[in-house]
């Protein structure tokens, strides 16, 4: 049985090779601030993506993309803040995608949801 943090790097692999066929360009994994994480910064054409991936075994008590929050959305915005502040001028534009993941025979089943929510 894998440990939960080897699941969900490989599920986020599984997303990245995902978006990049769909063709997103991925600048950065895994970014860290004191304030949270944002698990995949990808290239859209000239948009800039931030992508929170989110693993349900089951969708019992929800989608995995319903488990995006208000609280989470706010984290991903002040991380997002961030990171612009840190790479200014270099994206026209930015958007929030989720990537909503389960399994599915031996592979994964994925919810792409673009634009998931905005900036308050």
């Amino acid at each position: 049985m894998l440990f939960a943090r080897d699941k969900g790097t490989k599920v986020e692999t599984a997303v990245c090779r995902y978006l990049q066929q769909q063709g997103l360009k991925l600048l950065t994994r895994n970014y860290h601030s004191r304030g949270g994480e944002i698990d995949l910064i990808m290239q859209h054409g000239s948009v800039l993506v931030f992508i929170e991936v989110r693993f349900r075994q089951s969708a019992a008590f929800g989608t995995a993309a319903e488990t995006v929050n208000r609280t989470k959305q706010s984290r991903l915005i002040h991380t997002a803040e961030l990171f612009l502040q840190q790479h200014r001028g270099q994206h026209d534009s930015c958007r929030f995608d989720v990537v909503g993941v389960s399994p599915a025979g031996n592979g994964y089943r994925m919810q792409w949801i673009q634009n998931a929510f905005e900036q308050a």
